[in-house]
């Protein structure tokens, strides 16, 4: 009878990511949290819209440079997207000493790259 247990865990944590593939969740308990950041990613204008109406405080938007199996935004597509929303973008994908210049020319709010720390 697993599905009538109940957890009594409680949850401390200082912000949520909400993946592009989430598409229904809308978060309303944390909002008035203070020092509670809501991250979510998007790819494309749609997904973006999603996560604005989820109550996403800033977004990933990805990949902004190729990686090995992926396709990219690229610079420019990456810059149209930020300006079709209010929230503070971060950069991800494919940041890697080579690139790291562009960043600082487009002047995301921040970014994201496991590449470049490793």
């Amino acid at each position: 009878m697993r599905n009538n247990i109940k957890l009594a865990h409680k949850i401390n944590a200082d912000g949520l990511y909400i993946s592009s593939q989430n598409k229904e969740l809308i978060i309303k308990s944390f909002l008035n949290k203070k020092n509670f950041e809501i991250i979510g990613s998007a790819h494309n204008l749609k997904e973006i819209k999603i996560k604005e109406h989820q109550g996403v405080e800033k977004i990933f938007l990805s990949p902004i440079f190729k990686k090995k199996r992926n396709n990219q935004l690229g610079i420019f597509r990456y810059l149209s997207l930020r300006k079709l929303s209010s929230m503070e973008d971060i950069a991800l994908g494919g940041i890697n000493n080579k690139n790291i210049k562009k960043l600082y020319l487009i002047k995301p709010f921040g970014f994201a790259g496991i590449s470049y720390f490793t």
